[in-house]
């Protein structure tokens, strides 16, 4: 609420790159917790801030309903836009963690269409306590799995920004913050990581200057 209500009405655009919720049951969730957030995106919107929205690992059910519902635009994963001139690649993240074996087969299984399809026809309760015992199963994978693994590697983001044509990347998925130099093809390239919303907020502000990380 902070950061909606004294940040982001003077940004001439918002992104979030997934994960906005702890788990995405389905576009007919209407409890009060997930309704909070839809009018807080809404009503972002409705001041006339442009808001782009894209899936992550723990809401990759976004559809376009959820889009009506708080007048978003719904990005592709991966998407590239023109950041102030600079042709930038957005990404949830999770994609380019191909060392987590598990995680991987698991994404792949959960964006199927059957998988989906199956998953949306049962009632909402019964996708919600499901949606719980899938964060048990990844909250007990991060504690067990060793750590190395659960950051990018270097050479799918090297192959996937050669593949978009680009030299600066954002993503989120690691809750690791930080802005890391290095080469692709030998031309100056940047990967921008950004921050997590537990005990502090987190934001990446970009103009016409560059882009900043800030904590609050």
């Amino acid at each position: 609420m902070q950061f909606m209500h004294e940040q982001a009405p003077f940004a001439d655009a918002v992104y979030i790159l997934g994960d906005l919720f702890e788990a995405w049951v389905g576009d007919d969730d209407d409890r009060p917790g997930t309704q909070f957030f839809i009018d807080e995106l809404r009503n972002l919107s409705d001041k006339g801030v442009e808001l782009f929205v894209m899936s992550g690992n723990r809401d990759f059910l976004f559809a376009d309903e959820f889009a009506n519902r708080c007048h978003c635009t719904l990005l592709k994963d991966p998407t590239v836009i023109d950041l102030y001139g600079t042709p930038t690649l957005l990404m949830h993240g999770d994609s380019l963690c191909t060392d987590d074996i598990k995680h991987q087969e698991s994404r792949e299984l959960l964006r199927s269409s059957d998988w989906k399809s199956r998953f949306l026809s049962q009632p909402l309760e019964e996708r919600i306590q499901q949606a719980k015992e899938y964060r048990s199963m990844s909250r007990k994978h991060l504690k067990d799995a060793p750590d190395a693994i659960m950051d990018v590697n270097q050479a799918t983001v090297v192959s996937t920004m050669r593949e978009h044509n680009v030299l600066q990347l954002i993503h989120g998925h690691t809750h690791r913050p930080a802005i890391h130099s290095l080469k692709v093809d030998n031309q100056a390239a940047k990967r921008i990581v950004l921050g997590d919303w537990n005990t502090q907020g987190s934001v990446l502000s970009c103009d016409e200057s560059g882009c900043q990380l800030t904590r609050f």
